[in-house]
């Protein structure tokens, strides 16, 4: 897990001089452990470590005896496969990003299809001065790109291009609206003018600073068979998640688990406890003197049954105020996920102990775990209206105005849904593509990364992930119970999980907590220049101060929103509540 960032010249010339200490220095919270950079006449390349793999011979870039060069961001799990393949006379170090650049240069362009694991790379090839940009298929990994006239740019986080100094903080009123109505932003663009996303699977080939060529993997089109019953679906689920957890276990440090007590992280530490792996640390948050649903019996039962190490981190009122401002300041790609302050605060607490934490994105994706889902199993006349028709702030009064924020998305959503086979996978294929990695992974990210831990997802897998997709129907919903494969495995191999009682999902008490100081946030939410580009600003006063107030909800989006454009936009990270 690193940070990457990268300059290719359009015009090659003596005088061309990378940023690259400035591009490493705002990516510095991604790698403390070290710090590599190359340059030549046409290509700059920079790279933060946090060592994971390789923790003597892994600093990059790493070079080829060919002379090719890499930087990567993540971890490529079926390394060890690839060395057995190639055999050991094309590797110099036991990196497992060293792997990706063996596989180009024995198959090419199609090396990309062969890795297996979450990365962002970037691959210089200087004899034929061509840089190339992949991206992992599910995009738990960021990568985004943008140009100026003489340069073209890439990085593991959007912020580092203006924190450089290389592109403004310019946000597009087309994608502002899109984030305040969506939660997110959708497809290639992102909220800022002139950049963009390497989307999920995609492949770019760069030259002279112009892109030539893309290509994209679709894991979800060409899965396993189908599972033919019950039987055959659980055994082939225990092998593939079983093989899955092992893979995401690879590592030279310390490791641990974010253990919310659902379906998704117990079955993670259930397939730990297959694998023998004890005495792991799991970390619990609880939300003290909250009216939300607490799942911390669950979870400590569960780690209890598998032999872990349970560790609870109590979050208050006052944890949530003092880092929200800073966590704001981390989300370069927003979204407005409130797991993001948790996420956080888990792991501060978890680096103290390991460098990477397994968690459980993703099983609502590819199982089908969502409430929204139960649609597809109900009778046409009650089927709701296509997925996220509304915006959130629909009819409140407070934006002044809301565009067509539905475009992006609505694009998005006819791409991923064209290989569907049924509603319920077109669902599916649709929060694949936006919602999973623009809105879970991308807080995922940010929110560990700002501590210097890694996340890993083994539920989001090259093996696995395609076998759940294209599960039959009636494997993934069954009496309207989603999941209902992955509970019933989990059933059976970590009955303390309780995997078929009824489950409310994570939720933080964002809500209760901004309400009791909501009038004292009035004036500063109004005040803030982003709000009075986008909102009506008497009805955000009355939002604040209206203890009643019709649309109270709201107050979170508003809120997330004038924190995040004065610490991302404005560049005022020491903001504080």
């Amino acid at each position: 897990m690193c940070g990457i960032a990268g300059v290719m010249a359009k015009a090659p010339g003596a005088g061309f001089a990378p940023p690259l200490d400035a591009l490493m220095e705002a990516l510095a919270h991604r790698g403390p452990d070290g710090r590599g950079s190359f340059k030549d006449h046409a290509v700059g390349l920079a790279h933060v470590r946090l060592s994971i793999i390789d923790l003597a011979g892994g600093a990059q870039p790493l070079r080829s005896m060919r002379g090719n060069l890499i930087i990567a961001n993540g971890e490529i799990y079926n390394y060890p496969d690839i060395r057995a393949a190639l055999g050991e006379a094309a590797f110099t170090t036991h990196s497992d990003s060293e792997g990706a650049l063996a596989l180009y240069e024995k198959y090419g362009e199609d090396f990309a299809s062969r890795l297996r694991g979450m990365y962002a790379i970037a691959i210089y090839d200087p004899a034929e001065e061509m840089l190339i940009l992949h991206r992992d298929p599910f995009g738990i990994k960021p990568l985004y790109i943008a140009e100026t006239a003489e340069h073209f740019l890439f990085a593991s986080e959007a912020q580092s291009f203006f924190r450089a100094g290389l592109i403004p903080a310019a946000v597009r009123a087309e994608g502002a609206f899109e984030l305040l109505q969506l939660k997110f932003t959708a497809g290639r663009e992102t909220v800022f003018a002139d950049i963009e996303r390497v989307l999920p699977g995609e492949t770019l080939f760069v030259k002279r600073g112009r892109i030539v060529k893309r290509a994209r993997i679709n894991p979800w089109v060409a899965g396993a068979a189908p599972a033919s019953g019950v039987a055959d679906g659980l055994a082939r689920l225990d092998a593939e998640l079983v093989e899955s957890v092992k893979a995401h276990t690879l590592s030279d440090v310390p490791y641990g688990v974010f253990l919310s007590g659902g379906v998704d992280s117990c079955s993670v530490i259930a397939a730990m406890m297959r694998l023998k792996i004890t005495d792991f640390p799991c970390y619990t948050v609880r939300f003290p003197n909250s009216s939300l649903y607490d799942e911390t019996d669950t979870a400590r039962a569960a780690a209890r049954a598998a032999g872990a190490r349970h560790i609870e981190v109590e979050i208050s009122e006052a944890d949530f105020w003092a880092v929200m401002p800073r966590v704001a300041a981390h989300m370069d790609d927003p979204a407005m996920d409130p797991v993001m302050i948790p996420s956080a605060i888990l792991a501060r607490r978890a680096a103290e102990d390991v460098k990477v934490v397994l968690c459980g994105n993703g099983g609502d994706e590819v199982f089908a775990g969502y409430r929204r889902y139960e649609r597809a199993a109900l009778p046409g006349f009650l089927r709701k209206k296509a997925l996220r028709a509304k915006g959130q702030f629909d009819g409140s009064g407070l934006l002044n105005d809301a565009g067509d924020w539905r475009a992006n998305f609505a694009a998005s959503e006819t791409e991923a849904a064209a290989h569907a086979k049924t509603l319920l996978q077109k669902l599916q294929a649709t929060d694949c593509a936006d919602f999973l990695p623009h809105y879970l992974l991308s807080t995922l990210d940010r929110s560990l990364m700002a501590h210097g831990v890694e996340g890993r997802t083994p539920l989001l897998d090259m093996k696995l992930s395609p076998f759940g997709f294209n599960l039959p129907d009636g494997l993934k919903l069954k009496q309207l119970k989603g999941k209902w494969l992955l509970r019933k495995w989990l059933e059976g191999a970590l009955p303390a999980a309780r995997p078929f009682a009824k489950k409310r999902g994570f939720s933080v008490p964002t809500e209760e907590w901004i309400a009791k100081c909501a009038p004292a946030l009035a004036d500063f939410v109004c005040d803030q220049s982003g709000v009075h580009e986008r909102f009506n600003i008497p009805a955000v006063q009355a939002l604040f101060t209206d203890a009643t107030h019709a649309h109270a909800h709201l107050r979170w989006p508003v809120l997330f929103y004038a924190l995040w454009h004065e610490g991302v936009v404005r560049g005022n990270r020491g903001l504080t509540l």
